[in-house]
């Protein structure tokens, strides 16, 4: 059937793709070239008001847009940044291998033994609660601005299925989303599912008389993604070029063997009851802890010629490997870039991410890495404000799991986040399961045939733009999807289009979707052929023109980049 609705509305696809062109397929930059932060306006429009709440965000709810309009843009963040964590519940401590009576079997999947394996030794619920948060909570800028760090600092459940040991990681996200970086790196390090999933935990010394040495993973790892990168940056996160014309390389394979070395020693945290040892069985709950007998005690070389001397604990040796990660000048530029790409635009201008990379050098108080302040200005930023962008080619690809809630929150939309999840896997990102540790697509994606990066547009393709496509026409055209039986309290997921088609005239529908859904930006030729298809199939019928004007924004490319 959802085949069949895209083949329906084929006609439509010239103007869309030329829609598509124009946005810029992603791509930013053209703001202000000035040094300092631009304040937002006093006075704030309401499509201004409907920017940010797209950036800040899982959808814009038209009452939250009157919000922004009286509050102003900086009190709502500060607002928002006040809020305190609404975090992953429910779930507890299972042993690393599940029992016998906790295995599925599809022959009975109500049982009591499929449903433990699914809800306990997969991330089946984890993944739901995310859509129930990025629906329902008011933390909406925590939980954005979490799942951002998600795809930075990433695990993944190819290697972490127990439930209890994601939703403890995304809850340390959470709480860290608006701290200190330094505080981030810190319990990223320590945390018993990173351990697990990039090989820090029960990591030994080397051992001459084995031939063996300290696992590289996590070592390499924190530099190339969770820090400063392959490349030494400017302010500006342009590469720094030496004398030839080549990008100069951030670290050394000393350097890395020196970082490995100094995260060895550390195993998970002891069940409760028993008596601690390195190689705790798998525990996620806690923080790592270290053994001195097992940590390797020579002096080692880390970033900017920095020598760790010998003889120290694991404790004092890690503390100087962090703080020499979060005074490295590529942190601000690096991890600054990718939160506007995360927030804002996949294409910022140097200018802006100069101005980013100077609020994490000093938040203007002295303060260097402060998350909060860095999010602050990314959101306050002259590039991100104003009713339109400046460059046409700003914006970027809603990926799936906002194009999902995007589409639900600003339509109305209820569900207990079954379908959600699913719809999401069909769209190429299966939440929490990145297949490596370079997340669902990497922040350099460029796009073919063209200068501009388009992270989103890396798991984009025939498959997966059918599958958005499937995932409206189930929502508009399918009034939904049902509710799972497997699930207490399962409510399945629905919009109703009755309040849009109380009206009924398809241009005044337009115009209500236009407003709620892209702030006013839907081009006049792509709103008139859209007009066309809603009379054609409304003939007098308010909901079937509703029906048909929804889906055709919804699926445009005008509404999936979002600018």
């Amino acid at each position: 059937m959802a085949a069949q609705r895209v083949r329906k509305f084929a006609g439509l696809a010239p103007v869309l793709t030329l829609a598509l062109a124009a946005a810029g397929c992603g791509g930013g930059g053209g703001g202000s070239a000035s040094s300092t932060p631009t304040a937002a306006p006093a006075t704030v429009s309401a499509a201004d008001a409907a920017r940010l709440l797209e950036q800040a965000t899982f959808g814009v709810i038209q009452a939250d847009v009157a919000t922004v309009q009286s509050m102003g843009v900086s009190a709502y963040i500060d607002s928002q940044i006040a809020l305190p964590p609404t975090q992953y519940t429910g779930f507890s401590y299972v042993p690393h291998t599940a029992p016998a009576t906790c295995v599925t079997d599809p022959a009975t999947p109500t049982d009591a033994s499929s449903l433990c394996a699914r809800d306990d030794y997969t991330i089946f619920q984890v993944q739901r609660q995310f859509f129930q948060h990025a629906l329902g909570n008011p933390d909406q800028l925590r939980q954005r601005v979490a799942f951002a760090l998600s795809q930075i600092f990433v695990v993944s459940s190819t290697e972490i299925y127990e439930a209890y040991g994601m939703a403890d990681y995304q809850n340390l996200l959470l709480n860290d989303a608006f701290a200190n970086y330094r505080t981030l790196l810190q319990d990223v390090t320590l945390s018993p599912v990173m351990g697990h999933y990039l090989d820090m935990v029960n990591n030994a010394k080397s051992n001459a008389a084995l031939g063996t040495s300290p696992n590289e993973n996590y070592g390499r790892e924190v530099l190339q993604l969770f820090s400063i990168g392959l490349y030494q940056l400017n302010p500006d996160g342009t590469q720094v070029l030496d004398a030839t014309g080549a990008p100069v390389p951030t670290y050394t394979q000393d350097v890395v063997e020196g970082f490995s070395s100094v995260f060895t020693g550390w195993t998970y945290p002891p069940l409760a009851g028993a008596t601690s040892k390195f190689g705790n069985p798998t525990n996620y709950d806690g923080t790592m802890v270290a053994f001195q007998n097992e940590h390797d005690e020579g002096s080692k070389l880390l970033l900017d010629n920095l020598t760790v001397p010998a003889n120290q604990t694991p404790a004092q040796d890690l503390q100087l490997a962090l703080d020499n990660i979060f005074n490295h000048s590529n942190v601000g530029p690096f991890i600054g870039r990718q939160l506007i790409q995360h927030l804002v635009t996949s294409n910022p201008s140097p200018a802006y991410v100069a101005r980013i990379s100077a609020v994490f050098a000093n938040d203007g108080t002295g303060v260097r890495g402060n998350l909060a302040a860095v999010v602050k200005a990314i959101l306050m930023d002259s590039e991100a404000r104003g009713d339109a962008p400046a460059a046409a080619s700003f914006g970027h690809l809603r990926e799936p799991a906002l194009y999902i809630t995007s589409v639900m929150r600003s339509m109305g939309g209820q569900s207990d986040g079954v379908y959600l999840a699913s719809a999401s896997s069909s769209m190429g990102q299966p939440i929490f399961s990145p297949q490596t540790v370079f997340n669902f697509y990497p922040p350099s994606y460029g796009i073919p045939g063209t200068p501009l990066l388009g992270p989103e547009f890396g798991i984009d393709n025939a498959a997966t733009a059918l599958a958005r496509a499937n995932f409206v026409d189930t929502m508009i055209m399918q009034n939904g999807a049902a509710a799972n039986a497997t699930v207490t309290g399962s409510t399945g997921s629905t919009i109703s289009l009755a309040p849009l088609a109380a009206s009924t005239d398809p241009g005044a529908q337009i115009q209500q979707l236009n407003q709620n859904l892209m702030h006013g930006s839907l081009s006049s030729q792509a709103a008139g052929v859209i007009l066309n298809a809603a009379n054609a199939a409304g003939s007098g019928d308010a909901l079937a023109a509703a029906r048909a004007a929804s889906y055709l924004v919804l699926t445009s490319a005008q509404y999936q980049v979002e600018r």
